[in-house]
């Protein structure tokens, strides 16, 4: 397992044709259009009919002859005109999504692929997934190599939302949790600094056996037969793997053996040492998800993932019927996803729950019906939503409903028309951050194979004279704003702990720059932990666009304008008013210095500021 070489070219040797590439680019008023950056490419080739330079190429190029042969001076505005993918950070962070091992899962879907090369639910042809399997599943490997390209490809690295998905995480042990998080972190801060120990790793794991691929590759899971479940392939698969990483565990907490770079075992204490370490560094997580089951969360989870560095929690709700729950053999009900939903906003986490059509034993009526409830009970009403039309897949147990005739997919026609209810009735304080998984169409044994179903939505909702009003739809991405073309609105609504405010500054039409969560709980209700008693508790502060490098600044652009701050203090005298002591915020990791700044204190979990106090007081005044 070498380090990809893929974008590295001695750019020395080619500056003949990359300097006045370079040039031609960034003297260029906007962005080059995909056909005039072709024509370009063929104006000046790589000698020798060796092809054409990539834009990671000239990225790597203008950091070497920034200020030099007249190249202009490397410059974050400028970088925009080089970046591949640039929607990967418009909306204001980079995102690092990594992949948990294979292991067991505590649930019986009949709608979950059962690809045993993968976490539950995963399939290897997914791109997360085949990423995390070319590096061993190992986190400091996934994170350092998602850290890399995104380098290479121009974008920033200094403001990093980490992902962490595969199969039910509350379900993995709690020490390789504390491992697996605390890894990410080392990958962190190993690439800010420059260091790089992808080789020792790689040679490290060459010496387990569990991700060799030999035990595996012709082991697969038949839906319509089902000889064996899934987590009984995958403990019959990994087991000499599964009792080593569990002996390895006891020797080293009873100190009878060194630990290797490889071994998945860390202490509460060594994590919250890289925690502090990532407050200040070059390379800082400003978010952590994690995925999770509804009947998993407890109050237990739930203090665990905020110790883990956790701010945002995925949930799979899939559906909100129990009678349908049942017939897919989910394992729980909707009175567990309830109590889930309503643990998750005490802690003062952001919900992104994953929503289900076509499911066994549903139909379009009953989904918009479904979609209808996610959003007009108080109990669920999430911050983000990830919309999965139920896909058959071979290895599925589905696949059973499906050759008996009691199940099948929805025609094209009946899918569209049933998404374009749902866009019309997702309020503004949601996100729908995707439509229809990535799953490539040869996994898919029936049913819709088009990706790109949101734009099909969006373009047919246009056409009737409408549009998404989901956080998504509106963000402002590269457009230059300035103050006085953006003002303050609020949406209220209520939970089931209480008020929530949605505070955004949005443009006259309704774009949005940055938006504030603020949970306003129930002053009578116990509150999940003492230190947030009397406290109001901001969920997220976010400010969309081009993301920047902490520090950096861009005339025009969302995160130049202060908004955040704005927001907070619009939040802290929204909570004052209600006669709330003290603000509370759920800060990821690296977010702590900024809150601190803004008149916060470190709690245990929480980072709270006083809002009775005079320094609090002065500090509004001198904001205002």
């Amino acid at each position: 397992m070498l380090k990809d070489r893929k974008y590295e070219l001695d750019v020395e040797e080619h500056r003949e044709q990359l300097i006045p590439l370079l040039k031609i680019i960034l003297a260029n008023p906007a962005r080059l259009s995909s056909r005039e950056h072709q024509q370009l490419m063929r104006r000046y080739p790589k000698p020798a009919g060796a092809g054409f330079y990539s834009l990671a190429n000239l990225v790597d190029a203008w950091r070497v002859f920034a200020g030099r042969d007249d190249v202009p001076e490397f410059d974050e505005a400028l970088l925009f005109k080089l970046r591949r993918k640039p929607i990967r950070s418009m909306s204001g962070v980079t995102p690092v999504t990594v992949l948990t091992k294979p292991f067991p899962c505590p649930g019986t879907c009949i709608f979950c692929p059962n690809d045993v090369r993968m976490p539950k639910s995963y399939l290897a042809d997914e791109p997360g997934a085949q990423r995390a399997e070319k590096n061993a599943f190992d986190p400091y490997l996934q994170t350092y190599m998602r850290l890399q390209t995104y380098h290479n490809l121009g974008h920033s690295t200094d403001k990093i939302e980490v992902i962490v998905l595969g199969g039910t995480w509350s379900f993995y042990p709690e020490t390789y949790q504390i491992w697996f998080i605390k890894r990410i972190f080392d990958a962190l801060h190993d690439f800010g600094k420059g260091i790089d120990q992808r080789d020792e790793v790689a040679s490290a794991l060459r010496q387990k056996s569990m991700f060799n691929g030999e035990n595996i590759s012709n082991v697969a899971i038949q839906g319509v037969d089902m000889e064996a479940s899934y987590n009984q392939v995958v403990q019959d698969l990994y087991a000499d793997e599964m009792y080593r990483s569990r002996g390895l565990v006891e020797e080293i907490r009873a100190g009878a053996r060194a630990r290797s770079i490889v071994d998945e075992y860390a202490t509460w204490d060594e994590l919250e040492a890289a925690h502090t370490e990532n407050e200040t560094a070059a390379c800082r997580a400003v978010g952590l998800v994690i995925e999770t089951r509804p009947d998993h969360i407890s109050e237990a989870e739930v203090i665990r993932a905020r110790r883990l560095g956790c701010t945002k929690v995925q949930i799979g709700f899939q559906s909100l019927n129990d009678r349908v729950l049942e017939l897919n053999k989910r394992g729980h009900d909707v009175a567990a996803t309830r109590r889930a939903v309503r643990l998750l906003r005490q802690a003062g986490f952001k919900i992104h729950a994953h929503w289900m059509p076509n499911l066994y034993g549903s139909s379009p009526a009953d989904d918009l019906a479904d979609f209808r409830q996610i959003f007009a009970d108080g109990d669920f009403r999430p911050d983000e939503l990830k919309i999965y039309p139920c896909s058959l897949i071979e290895s599925a147990e589905l696949m059973r409903q499906y050759q008996s005739g009691v199940w099948r997919p929805y025609a094209h026609e009946e899918l569209l028309s049933l998404l374009i209810d749902c866009f019309k009735l997702t309020p503004e304080y949601c996100r729908i951050t995707r439509v229809i998984r990535d799953i490539p169409g040869t996994d898919i044994v029936d049913g819709n194979k088009v990706t790109n179903f949101r734009q099909l939505v969006e373009r047919e909702l246009a056409s009737q004279g409408g549009k998404s009003s989901d956080i998504r739809a509106r963000e402002i991405r590269k457009t230059r704003v300035s103050d006085d073309e953006l003002r303050l609105d609020s949406l209220s609504y209520q939970t089931s702990i209480g008020e929530e405010v949605f505070l955004q500054y949005i443009t006259d039409d309704r774009s949005i720059a940055a938006f504030l969560r603020l949970s306003l709980p129930h002053v009578d209700g116990a509150p999940l932990l003492d230190e947030l008693a009397d406290c109001a508790m901001i969920r997220e502060v976010h400010v969309y666009g081009l993301a920047l490098g902490i520090g950096a600044a861009i005339a025009g652009r969302a995160q130049h304008l202060g908004l955040g701050s704005k927001l907070i203090e619009t939040a802290a005298g929204l909570a004052r008013a209600r006669g709330y002591r003290r603000l509370a915020v759920i800060s990821a990791i690296g977010t702590r210095e900024y809150y601190r700044k803004r008149g916060f204190a470190d709690g245990e979990l929480y980072q709270i500021r006083d809002l009775k106090s005079q320094a609090a007081q002065d500090l509004l005044i001198g904001l205002e």
